[in-house]
């Protein structure tokens, strides 16, 4: 659900996910986990799915990465699971993949570069973008729970 927005687009990516999984089990090699397999074969699913029907919209590449060094994602303890997954839901397609891709999912700017068809200072942007939209949705959130 992180990735997609709605409950049907998520159930067909987990379907053709888990059926790509057992079709090719035996080419699980026995190298890093098993688990790790099967996430990366769902989270590419995703992509794909998020590719084809949403045509992924990503913005410019900002070239001033300092403003980087100055975003937090430090908000999250004080949320529940539930209500970071409503945030998410909040962001545009192309902020909520590179935020999932990179802050939750490990992965680097050149692997999401790589598997989303856009350059590394692209994937930096948007992350930089998800990042302070997220803020931006959480001052809002806190300001509507003290109230």
């Amino acid at each position: 659900m992180r990735y997609m927005k709605n409950e049907v687009d998520a159930e067909d990516a987990l379907i053709k996910g888990f059926y790509k999984i057992f079709k090719n089990l035996h080419l699980f090699k026995g190298e890093g986990s098993f688990e790790g397999w099967m996430k990366r074969i769902v989270i590419n699913e995703c992509l794909m799915l998020l590719r084809k029907n949403h045509n992924i919209n990503m913005m410019v590449a900002i070239d001033d990465t300092s403003v980087m060094n100055t975003l937090k994602v430090d908000f999250v303890d004080n949320l529940t699971y539930q209500e970071v997954l409503a945030l998410l839901d909040e962001l545009p397609v192309g902020y909520r993949t590179v935020f999932n891709m990179y802050v939750i999912e490990g992965y680097k700017h050149r692997e999401i570069g790589e598997a989303l068809g856009i350059s590394i200072n692209t994937s930096k942007s948007q992350l930089i973008l998800a990042k302070k939209k997220l803020q931006q949705l959480v001052k809002k959130k806190l300001k509507i729970k003290s109230a």
